[in-house]
């Protein structure tokens, strides 16, 4: 099988995807690469059926995956059939209330960052500043303090020799210190490992919207130590927010209304993209549907070829259960609870090109019915698909306490399938859109692998500009939107080829809000807006989200950061 790569997709498989030799020189192509990594997932088959055909297996998965129908995390496709063998993208570890078990924490989090994978941390069990120390009679220093000693480790780890380390940072909104965490960042040089969201409760929301008093309550004795106004505390966070685009929001509540198994404990944080609520000790192990491949040729325009879809996503399931029994796990515990939820998060990207070739623009409602009707129609498929590998291998061993079975629904294999990733360097090696998202814009400049810049006039775009007689300069050369500074759009391809800062963002919260609707895990997807909307706008935004069902809700503000890794043409951003 040819296997059709851009030349960004060259440049970041040789930056930090294919083998190297000692000397570090490259010394796979991307064949061998999805060669090896069929090879070592389908190793998994026969652990279930000695008489299965792994080599048959290996063959579909390496199909695929070559054909860019379908990518696994970063971590499976740079480690499978390597000595590390770790492979999934993300871990949640537990922060208790004492000193022995966070540095304990600390050191599973070096070895895990070791190996290629971030961490989640909830720190609201952590007793507050200036609270009682028993066993010492001094007085605590917090959770921010211990954030930044968790931060300063992640600095000086590089993980797996290509990815820096990644956290994401949790601090239920009534913790005392909140304030201090919501605040950390207004220091530009503060937890730059860390994406931190606030845990809010439902109580929270109802306190904001009341302009109510909402006490804060001290994790040590389960008392309230002070009362602030919510709607004060919550202007703070937008603020913040505003001026740097953390923190983010976690609905914890909504959350845990769809724990698939709340007997082994509430889930209190996610990965650090947010999209995989995850209980302490559980791993994600994603992967994502390239929609665009997914397209046939209509009467008059693309449409989605359903059954193609289909079997892709039942064979994408099979490939991320098998990724959980080959993986290596860089700690017991991670293995005996993820073995026994055996999660997997299966998503799509590229749905922006799909929307573009189908004729529909994003944020539209047709936009947004087809987000409801494509992602139930995933979801429905991988739930049959789990219970299909649940008859032949068994349900995960939880599930005899699941919220599943207590609903008396059929036995799947894992206990949550689908989640929506962000996808940013697996939408390169595809050629398409990122996860959900809408274009950024028409022509980029993206800082990856740390310092590699990529500069790229959207495919789709160039593709349809083509075929009307434009002609674009390789590399792009043109700054800002095409919209504004490059080649005049035709009058009717405007609506088309809108993008994320040109949306409004009610239509970006809607369009998360439809994916979260039929989607087990949560939806990664960032909400952007222009460097000029207010922050009262930004407020209506965030309580838009809880009132939808979102489980959380990132935003960000153009130019808000010194650093942005996404900017539009070459020397700006939008």
């Amino acid at each position: 099988m040819k296997i059709e790569l851009s030349a960004n997709a060259m440049t970041i498989l040789q930056a930090r995807y294919l083998t190297r030799d000692e000397g570090g020189a490259v010394v796979e192509t991307p064949e061998e690469m999805f060669r090896r990594v069929a090879r070592a997932v389908a190793a998994a088959e026969r652990v279930f059926d000695r008489s299965e055909k792994s080599g048959e297996i290996e063959e579909r998965f390496f199909e695929l995956m070559a054909s860019l129908k379908f990518l696994p995390n970063s971590p499976t496709l740079m480690n499978a059939g390597k000595e590390l063998g770790q492979l999934s993208a993300c871990f949640v570890l537990p922060v208790e209330d004492n000193l022995a078990s966070i540095f304990e924490t600390l050191k599973e989090t070096a070895l895990i960052h070791q190996s290629g994978g971030g961490t989640g941390f909830s720190f609201s069990r952590v007793r507050p500043r200036n609270d009682l120390v028993a066993t010492t009679s001094g007085i605590a220093s917090g959770p921010v303090s211990f954030m930044k000693i968790f931060n300063t480790a992640t600095d000086v780890i590089k993980q797996g020799g290509t990815r820096r380390g990644a956290n994401m940072g949790v601090l239920r909104a009534d913790h005392p210190d909140i304030p201090e965490f919501v605040t950390v960042k207004r220091d530009p040089c503060a937890l730059q490992s860390f994406n931190l969201s606030v845990g809010v409760p439902d109580s929270f929301m109802e306190a904001v919207g009341k302009n109510a008093p909402f006490p804060l309550v001290s994790p040590r004795t389960g008392r309230a130590v002070r009362e602030v106004m919510a709607r004060d505390l919550f202007d703070l966070m937008v603020e913040c927010a505003w001026e740097s685009g953390e923190p983010g929001l976690l609905f914890l509540d909504r959350i845990n209304r769809d724990n698939p198994t709340p007997a082994l404990g509430p889930i209190e944080c996610t990965n650090p993209c947010g999209e995989q609520p995850l209980l302490p000790y559980e791993s994600c192990n994603l992967g994502s549907v390239n929609l665009v491949k997914t397209l046939r040729r209509g009467a008059s325009n693309w449409e989605i070829d359903w059954d193609d879809l289909g079997r892709t996503v039942d064979l994408a399931v099979r490939f991320l259960d098998d990724v959980i029994e080959v993986n290596h796990f860089p700690i017991p515990d991670i293995e005996r609870m993820t073995r026994a939820t055996r999660k997997i998060g299966l998503g799509v990207m590229g749905f922006a090109h799909l929307l573009i070739l189908m004729g529909i623009p994003y944020g539209s409602r047709e936009s947004i019915a087809v987000a409801s009707e494509l992602m139930r129609f995933v979801t429905d498929r991988s739930h049959a698909a789990s219970r299909e590998l649940a008859g032949r291998r068994g349900e995960f061993p939880a599930f005899g306490e699941s919220a599943r079975a207590a609903r008396g629904e059929k036995p799947m294999r894992n206990a949550v399938v689908t989640t929506i990733a962000p996808t940013g360097t697996l939408s390169i090696i595809a050629n398409c859109s990122s996860g959900i998202e809408p274009l950024y814009a028409l022509s980029t400049t993206r800082v990856v692998a740390g310092d590699v810049e990529l500069h790229e006039i959207d495919p789709v775009f160039r593709r349809v500009m083509h075929d009307r007689g434009a002609v674009f300069p390789d590399p792009p050369s043109c700054t800002g939107t095409p919209l504004e500074d490059g080649p005049p759009l035709p009058d009717d391809l405007r609506g088309l080829f809108v993008t994320a800062l040109v949306i409004p963002p009610v239509q970006h919260v809607k369009m998360q809000a439809a994916f979260q609707d039929h989607t087990d895990n949560a939806v990664s997807k960032t909400i952007n807006f222009p460097s000029h909307l207010s922050a009262s706008e930004m407020k209506e935004t965030l309580v838009l989200a809880h009132e939808l069902g979102c489980k959380g809700i990132t935003i960000y503000r153009d130019q808000s950061r010194a650093g942005q890794v996404l900017r539009c043409g070459l020397g700006k951003a939008c």
